[in-house]
């Protein structure tokens, strides 16, 4: 998910001068949860643009709530056509190039306007929260609030939600050297009905198409372990896939081989880091990579490779690589 930091805009103190420190701490955790929950309640469909570093990518995204639960259609509109279609926390993404539909359970919400669930309560001990100005997005008014982090393990975040609502419509992330390093934002919105045909598939002749049911444990215990977080990361999730290799394409060359990859998902409710371990099957190369406010980095350790991808500093993506241990039961 994409945040956004404090460093630009002016504002005043969120919660009121005279009020406590707990007093405060609970505006904030008012705020974080009702920018949650809005666009899971909410009946919305509109078009967003995500820019990171120098890439720029269209999305158009219909949010259909009742009392079945969410109905939601992610189309990506750059690029390969692709279309995501979530019920509830059930995923089938369609793939029209290779005519496959990829169909994945126990899925949580988080694609944009959502923000991560885990961890909320705790963001003021890591955050300065400020609230900022009101502005407008997508022909709407929006309220601002500043988001300035307290140590050098993550970025800072400035949100933009709807004045009535509280769904996020603009977030931007923010460097220590107040850049804006990754942003996204809806450029066209309508909130309230939205017509249920617009959320089925695009495509025809779906019954023609290959359907892949990819493999997903969730909740499991590895052994592997990272033992130095940055201050208020927890772990949200360890699951375990199975990665389907395709079948080669050229005549006399052994088809790769299927393997498994553990990822374990930690968060301090706003960014997000994500650490995979796949068994060493193909020549790659160590190394580290940085695209707006994303991080990769991958490296070898024994019979593994180990690769960690998150939306914080370079630094803290390296105190996590360096304290990857296995430690089995």
């Amino acid at each position: 998910m994409l945040v956004l930091s404090l460093g630009l805009v002016h504002g005043v103190v969120y919660a009121s001068p005279t009020g406590t420190a707990a007093d405060e701490k609970l505006e904030v955790q008012s705020l974080i949860k009702m920018i949650q929950s809005a666009p899971q309640k909410l009946n919305y469909s509109g078009t967003f643009v995500y820019q990171q570093a120098s890439q720029i990518r269209t999305s158009k995204i219909t949010h259909h709530v009742d009392a079945n639960g969410e109905l939601e259609k992610l189309e990506i509109l750059d690029g390969n056509s692709r279309e995501y279609i979530r019920k509830n926390d059930e995923v089938s993404c369609y793939l029209p190039d290779s005519k496959t539909i990829q169909v994945e359970k126990d899925v949580t919400q988080e694609v944009f306007p959502a923000l991560l669930a885990h961890n909320a309560a705790q963001l003021p001990d890591f955050y300065t929260f400020k609230k900022g100005e009101v502005s407008r997005v997508a022909g709407l008014e929006c309220q601002t609030y500043l988001m300035s982090p307290k140590d050098g393990g993550r970025y800072g975040y400035r949100l933009c939600t709807e004045k009535q609502s509280g769904l996020l419509l603009r977030a931007q992330t923010i460097n220590n050297h107040d850049e804006v390093i990754e942003q996204i934002a809806f450029t066209q919105l309508k909130l309230g009905d939205v017509d249920k045909n617009k959320l089925k598939p695009s495509f025809q002749n779906l019954s023609q198409w290959h359907i892949e049911n990819l493999t997903v444990q969730s909740n499991i215990s590895s052994g592997w372990i990272v033992k130095s977080l940055p201050a208020g990361f927890i772990k949200t999730k360890e699951l375990k896939r199975v990665i389907t290799a395709p079948p080669s394409t050229v005549p006399g060359k052994k088809a790769p081989v299927s393997h498994q990859v553990v990822q374990m998902i930690f968060s301090d409710g706003m960014a997000a880091i994500s650490v995979f371990i796949e068994p060493n099957m193909e020549q790659r190369s160590e190394g580290s990579l940085q695209q707006g406010a994303m991080t990769i980095m991958t490296k070898r350790q024994g019979d593994y490779w180990l690769t960690v991808v998150g939306e914080v500093p370079a630094s803290a993506i390296r105190q996590v690589m360096n304290s990857i241990e296995f430690k089995p039961k």
